[in-house]
């Protein structure tokens, strides 16, 4: 029984691989190891039914590389691969998927954002230089951070994002790439300031700008918050971007966490959402995870 079911998985990667040689190309070592085995372990192919257009965060790329990983994500009806950098756009796009959230070197990482104006000069020379390649490459969200509070209150600390935000919308407008500042929660992201919903939407409407919104995480936001469904229909407008993960332990979306995702995700739709929800969680059983995460999400309005 063990030897049929690799023989067929085998053939399945197989006759998939051979599909997509032309979307693929083989790279050097791969066409070295022409006719030898390809030791990944390929889940179902799934093909959605409904209009949400998911994607997987970069731990597919992690763990078995960005030629393997765009495979999977066609093989499991993805339509990209979430925070990807910029040495990575350009191979995707040229694959045929999305980079559906863009990271970007130098600006400091989650501790240090838009919530203290000494950041302000140089996230707007980091997002200034990437912004336009970005758009250049098609990818149409960049990833950026409130920063920590380090003392600073709710009031200096939104009125200082507003002030960062204002200066660099005119850049994201003109090339037509959306800013989206993560919500996260305090428990994993100790002093993280924008770890309420309502506090970062308020900075969002106050800055004025399409192109200014938020990355709500669902995992995050279900540990620093709750109230999900409720907080998705009071601020739809300015959330651009989801992510998923199972809590408690950032696992799997299945049944044996406390989101439940058809809900949420069908509130989501209901708002007339048309961006992207990215799979962001620790897989325990690798790929047949994703997919099963791709199938809980899949639902009709």
């Amino acid at each position: 029984m063990t030897t049929n079911l690799s023989r067929r998985h085998f053939l399945q990667a197989m006759s998939f691989l051979a599909a997509n040689a032309m979307v693929f190309p083989l790279s050097a070592q791969q066409s070295r190891n022409r006719g030898k085995p390809d030791p990944l372990e390929y889940p179902e192919t799934y093909v959605p039914q409904g209009p949400l257009k998911q994607s997987s965060a970069r731990f597919i790329v992690n763990q078995f590389g960005l030629e393997k990983a765009m495979i999977l994500c066609k093989h499991l009806g993805l339509c990209g691969i979430d925070l990807l950098d910029p040495s990575e756009w350009r191979t995707v796009r040229e694959n045929g998927l999305t980079v559906t959230m863009g990271r970007v070197p130098g600006h400091g990482g989650i501790p240090k954002g838009f919530n203290r104006c000494e950041n302000h000069d140089l996230l707007f020379e980091v997002y200034s230089k990437w912004i336009p390649v970005a758009a250049e490459q098609k990818v149409p969200n960049l990833i950026c951070f409130s920063g920590n509070r380090n003392g600073i209150s709710a009031e200096e600390g939104l009125e200082n994002c507003v002030t960062g935000f204002k200066r660099i919308a005119p850049v994201a407008e003109k090339h037509g790439v959306t800013l989206c500042m993560e919500l996260l929660n305090g428990f994993d992201h100790k002093d993280y300031q924008a770890d309420k919903t309502s506090w970062a939407a308020e900075i969002c409407r106050k800055a004025g700008s399409e192109r200014i919104k938020l990355l709500y995480d669902i995992y995050h936001m279900q540990r620093s918050e709750g109230e999900l469904i409720n907080n998705i229909n009071t601020y739809h407008d300015v959330i651009a971007h989801y992510h998923t993960a199972g809590n408690p332990g950032r696992k799997d979306i299945d049944e044996t966490q406390e989101i439940y995702y058809p809900a949420v995700v069908q509130a989501i739709l209901k708002t007339g959402f048309t961006g992207y929800l990215a799979h962001e969680f620790s897989p325990k059983d690798g790929m047949n995870s994703l997919r099963r995460a791709v199938q809980i999400c899949d639902v009709q309005i």
